[in-house]
Protein backbone atom coordinates (compact mmCIF):
# COMPACT_ATOMS: atom_id res chain seq x y z
CA UNK A 1 0.00 0.00 0.00
CA UNK A 2 1.14 3.55 -0.83
CA UNK A 3 2.31 5.12 2.58
CA UNK A 4 3.98 8.53 3.71
CA UNK A 5 6.34 6.41 4.74
CA UNK A 6 7.28 4.87 1.38
CA UNK A 7 7.11 8.44 -0.33
CA UNK A 8 9.61 9.71 2.14
CA UNK A 9 12.41 7.25 1.72
CA UNK A 10 11.83 5.36 5.66
CA UNK A 11 9.58 2.65 6.48
CA UNK A 12 7.96 2.04 10.13
CA UNK A 13 9.83 -0.50 11.19
CA UNK A 14 8.13 -1.30 14.87
CA UNK A 15 4.89 -1.35 12.71
CA UNK A 16 6.31 -4.07 10.41
CA UNK A 17 7.38 -5.80 13.13
CA UNK A 18 3.73 -5.83 14.92
CA UNK A 19 1.88 -6.60 11.68
CA UNK A 20 4.61 -9.83 11.14
CA UNK A 21 3.67 -11.41 14.91
CA UNK A 22 -0.47 -11.05 13.65
CA UNK A 23 0.42 -12.80 10.80
CA UNK A 24 2.21 -15.51 12.22
CA UNK A 25 0.00 -15.79 15.15
CA UNK A 26 -2.84 -16.21 12.02
CA UNK A 27 -0.57 -18.94 10.65
CA UNK A 28 -0.30 -20.35 13.96
CA UNK A 29 -4.18 -20.43 14.14
CA UNK A 30 -4.53 -22.02 10.64
CA UNK A 31 -2.30 -24.56 11.49
CA UNK A 32 -4.13 -25.30 14.29
CA UNK A 33 -7.45 -25.81 12.07
CA UNK A 34 -9.30 -29.09 10.95
CA UNK A 35 -6.89 -29.19 7.92
CA UNK A 36 -3.70 -27.90 9.35
CA UNK A 37 -1.26 -25.75 6.98
CA UNK A 38 2.22 -25.30 5.67
CA UNK A 39 3.47 -23.79 8.62
CA UNK A 40 7.72 -23.73 8.18
CA UNK A 41 7.46 -21.87 4.75
CA UNK A 42 4.40 -19.76 5.80
CA UNK A 43 6.36 -18.17 8.70
CA UNK A 44 9.71 -18.53 6.40
CA UNK A 45 7.79 -16.03 4.15
CA UNK A 46 6.01 -13.51 6.65
CA UNK A 47 8.16 -10.77 6.61
CA UNK A 48 8.79 -10.75 2.69
CA UNK A 49 4.33 -10.31 2.43
CA UNK A 50 4.02 -7.87 5.06
CA UNK A 51 7.48 -5.84 3.73
CA UNK A 52 5.72 -5.69 0.36
CA UNK A 53 1.82 -5.33 1.48
CA UNK A 54 2.88 -2.55 3.89
CA UNK A 55 5.71 -0.55 2.28
CA UNK A 56 5.86 -1.06 -1.56
CA UNK A 57 3.05 -2.69 -3.32
CA UNK A 58 0.81 0.21 -4.88
CA UNK A 59 -2.50 -1.48 -3.69
CA UNK A 60 -5.89 -0.36 -2.93
CA UNK A 61 -7.53 -2.96 -0.73
CA UNK A 62 -11.14 -1.25 -0.88
CA UNK A 63 -10.30 -1.45 -4.88
CA UNK A 64 -8.22 -4.67 -5.76
CA UNK A 65 -8.63 -5.02 -8.94
CA UNK A 66 -7.53 -1.24 -9.16
CA UNK A 67 -6.16 -0.89 -12.97
CA UNK A 68 -2.91 0.14 -11.72
CA UNK A 69 -1.85 -1.27 -9.08
CA UNK A 70 1.30 -3.13 -8.92
CA UNK A 71 0.88 -7.00 -9.65
CA UNK A 72 2.38 -9.50 -6.95
CA UNK A 73 2.56 -13.47 -7.37
CA UNK A 74 2.84 -16.03 -4.82
CA UNK A 75 4.39 -18.32 -6.90
CA UNK A 76 5.12 -21.15 -3.38
CA UNK A 77 1.51 -21.09 -3.10
CA UNK A 78 1.53 -23.46 -0.45
CA UNK A 79 2.09 -20.65 2.01
CA UNK A 80 -1.23 -19.27 1.82
CA UNK A 81 -1.64 -19.18 5.08
CA UNK A 82 0.49 -16.31 5.29
CA UNK A 83 -0.46 -14.69 1.75
CA UNK A 84 -4.01 -14.58 3.42
CA UNK A 85 -3.13 -12.89 7.12
CA UNK A 86 -1.14 -10.91 4.97
CA UNK A 87 -4.51 -9.89 2.74
CA UNK A 88 -6.62 -9.58 6.16
CA UNK A 89 -4.44 -7.26 7.92
CA UNK A 90 -4.02 -5.37 5.32
CA UNK A 91 -7.84 -4.90 4.80
CA UNK A 92 -8.57 -6.30 1.73
CA UNK A 93 -10.81 -9.16 3.62
CA UNK A 94 -11.92 -9.09 7.30
CA UNK A 95 -9.99 -10.84 9.59
CA UNK A 96 -12.56 -13.26 11.18
CA UNK A 97 -12.53 -15.00 7.37
CA UNK A 98 -9.51 -16.61 8.27
CA UNK A 99 -11.12 -19.11 10.31
CA UNK A 100 -12.72 -20.64 7.60
CA UNK A 101 -9.52 -21.53 5.89
CA UNK A 102 -10.02 -25.01 4.12
CA UNK A 103 -13.41 -25.06 4.73
CA UNK A 104 -15.96 -26.78 2.71
CA UNK A 105 -17.73 -23.48 0.88
CA UNK A 106 -15.01 -20.85 1.42
CA UNK A 107 -13.10 -19.21 -0.22
CA UNK A 108 -10.05 -19.16 1.47
CA UNK A 109 -8.28 -22.73 0.17
CA UNK A 110 -5.06 -24.36 0.92
CA UNK A 111 -3.54 -22.74 -2.47
CA UNK A 112 -4.71 -18.96 -3.68
CA UNK A 113 -7.12 -18.86 -5.75
CA UNK A 114 -8.81 -15.78 -7.92
CA UNK A 115 -11.93 -15.69 -5.40
CA UNK A 116 -9.84 -13.87 -2.90
CA UNK A 117 -9.31 -10.05 -3.16
CA UNK A 118 -5.89 -9.36 -3.66
CA UNK A 119 -4.96 -12.43 -5.39
CA UNK A 120 -4.05 -12.54 -9.03
CA UNK A 121 -3.73 -15.69 -9.81
CA UNK A 122 -4.36 -19.25 -8.71
CA UNK A 123 -0.59 -20.90 -7.62
CA UNK A 124 0.80 -23.76 -5.97
CA UNK A 125 2.14 -26.18 -9.00
CA UNK A 126 5.63 -24.90 -8.38
CA UNK A 127 7.68 -23.24 -11.06
CA UNK A 128 4.92 -21.71 -12.50
CA UNK A 129 5.06 -18.25 -11.04
CA UNK A 130 8.02 -16.90 -12.79
CA UNK A 131 6.88 -17.50 -16.01
CA UNK A 132 2.98 -15.67 -15.10
CA UNK A 133 4.60 -12.92 -13.46
CA UNK A 134 6.62 -12.43 -16.59
CA UNK A 135 4.02 -12.64 -18.90
CA UNK A 136 2.32 -9.69 -16.88
CA UNK A 137 5.14 -7.24 -17.06
CA UNK A 138 5.90 -7.91 -20.91
CA UNK A 139 2.41 -6.95 -21.46
CA UNK A 140 2.40 -3.77 -18.76
CA UNK A 141 6.01 -3.08 -20.69
CA UNK A 142 4.34 -3.45 -23.93
CA UNK A 143 1.26 -1.02 -23.30
CA UNK A 144 3.77 1.37 -21.49
CA UNK A 145 2.08 0.85 -18.12
CA UNK A 146 3.74 2.12 -15.01
CA UNK A 147 2.65 -0.65 -12.53
CA UNK A 148 5.71 -2.82 -10.90
CA UNK A 149 5.22 -6.81 -10.87
CA UNK A 150 6.99 -8.87 -7.97
CA UNK A 151 6.92 -12.70 -7.67
CA UNK A 152 7.95 -14.70 -4.48
CA UNK A 153 9.05 -18.19 -5.10
CA UNK A 154 10.42 -20.84 -2.42
CA UNK A 155 13.76 -21.98 -3.36
CA UNK A 156 12.96 -25.84 -3.65
CA UNK A 157 10.76 -24.64 -6.69
CA UNK A 158 14.16 -23.12 -8.54
CA UNK A 159 14.74 -27.12 -9.26
CA UNK A 160 12.10 -26.94 -11.85
CA UNK A 161 13.11 -26.25 -15.10
CA UNK A 162 10.40 -24.18 -16.35
CA UNK A 163 11.95 -21.45 -13.96
CA UNK A 164 14.94 -21.05 -15.88
CA UNK A 165 13.08 -20.85 -18.93
CA UNK A 166 11.23 -17.60 -17.53
CA UNK A 167 14.16 -16.49 -16.28
CA UNK A 168 15.80 -16.17 -19.61
CA UNK A 169 13.06 -14.57 -21.28
CA UNK A 170 12.57 -12.11 -18.62
CA UNK A 171 16.39 -10.78 -18.98
CA UNK A 172 15.74 -11.56 -22.99
CA UNK A 173 13.02 -8.89 -22.90
CA UNK A 174 14.99 -6.32 -20.49
CA UNK A 175 12.08 -6.50 -17.84
CA UNK A 176 13.06 -3.75 -15.40
CA UNK A 177 9.84 -3.47 -13.87
CA UNK A 178 9.63 -7.12 -12.66
CA UNK A 179 11.21 -7.96 -9.17
CA UNK A 180 11.48 -11.75 -8.09
CA UNK A 181 12.57 -12.63 -4.53
CA UNK A 182 13.00 -16.22 -3.24
CA UNK A 183 12.42 -17.15 -0.03
CA UNK A 184 15.82 -18.96 0.95
CA UNK A 185 14.87 -20.66 3.87
CA UNK A 186 16.91 -24.11 2.11
CA UNK A 187 14.35 -26.35 3.24
CA UNK A 188 11.97 -28.53 1.04
CA UNK A 189 9.35 -31.15 2.19
CA UNK A 190 11.89 -33.95 2.20
CA UNK A 191 14.80 -32.28 3.37
CA UNK A 192 17.74 -29.86 2.64
CA UNK A 193 17.53 -27.92 -0.68
CA UNK A 194 21.19 -28.68 -1.23
CA UNK A 195 21.05 -32.30 -0.70
CA UNK A 196 18.33 -33.25 -2.68
CA UNK A 197 19.41 -30.85 -5.93
CA UNK A 198 21.99 -28.34 -5.04
CA UNK A 199 21.10 -24.89 -5.99
CA UNK A 200 24.68 -23.06 -6.02
CA UNK A 201 26.14 -21.18 -6.80
CA UNK A 202 22.43 -19.40 -6.66
CA UNK A 203 23.42 -15.80 -6.79
CA UNK A 204 26.02 -16.25 -9.79
CA UNK A 205 23.51 -18.54 -11.67
CA UNK A 206 20.87 -15.81 -11.87
CA UNK A 207 23.33 -13.36 -12.93
CA UNK A 208 24.63 -15.62 -16.21
CA UNK A 209 21.18 -15.16 -16.89
CA UNK A 210 21.19 -11.59 -17.09
CA UNK A 211 19.37 -10.73 -14.04
CA UNK A 212 20.38 -7.56 -11.28
CA UNK A 213 20.88 -9.97 -8.09
CA UNK A 214 21.16 -8.56 -4.52
CA UNK A 215 21.55 -10.94 -1.17
CA UNK A 216 19.52 -9.72 1.42
CA UNK A 217 18.24 -10.90 5.13
CA UNK A 218 14.89 -11.86 4.39
CA UNK A 219 13.75 -11.07 7.93
CA UNK A 220 15.43 -7.79 8.18
CA UNK A 221 12.83 -4.85 7.05
CA UNK A 222 15.63 -2.12 7.39
CA UNK A 223 17.41 -3.90 4.30
CA UNK A 224 14.45 -5.79 2.79
CA UNK A 225 12.01 -3.12 2.43
CA UNK A 226 15.07 -0.60 0.59
CA UNK A 227 15.77 -3.19 -1.55
CA UNK A 228 12.49 -4.38 -2.66
CA UNK A 229 11.51 -0.96 -3.21
CA UNK A 230 14.43 -0.09 -5.45
CA UNK A 231 13.65 -1.43 -9.18
CA UNK A 232 16.38 -2.31 -11.36
CA UNK A 233 17.85 -0.91 -14.37
CA UNK A 234 18.15 -2.60 -18.05
CA UNK A 235 16.62 -5.89 -17.13
CA UNK A 236 14.48 -7.53 -13.94
CA UNK A 237 15.85 -7.79 -10.70
CA UNK A 238 16.62 -10.72 -8.35
CA UNK A 239 16.36 -10.67 -4.58
CA UNK A 240 17.80 -13.70 -2.81
CA UNK A 241 16.32 -13.53 0.92
CA UNK A 242 17.83 -15.62 3.35
CA UNK A 243 15.22 -16.99 5.84
CA UNK A 244 14.60 -19.13 8.60
CA UNK A 245 11.92 -21.78 7.73
CA UNK A 246 9.77 -21.91 11.16
CA UNK A 247 10.94 -18.57 11.93
CA UNK A 248 9.60 -17.07 15.42
CA UNK A 249 9.19 -20.43 16.87
CA UNK A 250 12.29 -21.99 17.87
CA UNK A 251 11.37 -25.59 18.31
CA UNK A 252 10.10 -25.34 14.44
CA UNK A 253 13.07 -23.45 13.22
CA UNK A 254 15.46 -25.21 10.64
CA UNK A 255 13.26 -28.64 10.69
CA UNK A 256 11.64 -30.37 8.23
CA UNK A 257 9.26 -31.64 10.16
CA UNK A 258 7.75 -28.31 10.50
CA UNK A 259 7.13 -28.32 6.67
CA UNK A 260 3.29 -28.96 7.34
CA UNK A 261 1.69 -29.53 10.59
CA UNK A 262 -2.07 -29.64 11.72
CA UNK A 263 -1.90 -28.54 15.48
CA UNK A 264 -3.46 -29.95 17.96
CA UNK A 265 -4.64 -27.93 21.43
CA UNK A 266 -1.26 -28.12 23.43
CA UNK A 267 1.02 -28.11 20.26
CA UNK A 268 -0.75 -24.45 19.34
CA UNK A 269 -0.19 -23.27 22.60
CA UNK A 270 3.91 -23.90 22.79
CA UNK A 271 4.05 -23.03 19.36
CA UNK A 272 1.63 -19.59 20.04
CA UNK A 273 3.67 -19.19 23.73
CA UNK A 274 7.41 -19.35 21.51
CA UNK A 275 6.11 -16.99 19.51
CA UNK A 276 5.30 -14.80 21.48
CA UNK A 277 8.50 -14.61 23.75
CA UNK A 278 10.68 -13.97 20.59
CA UNK A 279 8.71 -11.36 19.48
Amino acid sequence: MTTAAALDGTCDVMGLHRTALAVREHVLAIAAGPIGTHVGGSLSVTDILVALYREVLRVRPAEPDWPERDRFVLSKGHASAALYATLAECGFFPVEELATYGRAGGRLMAHPTRAVPGVEFATGSLGHGLSLATGLALVAQREERAHRVFVVMGDGELQEGSVWEAAMAAAHYGLNNLTAVVDRNRLQINGSTEDRMSLGPLADKWRAFGWQVSEVDGHDFTTLVPALRTPAAGGPKLLIADTVKGRGVRHLEHRKQGHFARLGPQAYERALGALREAA
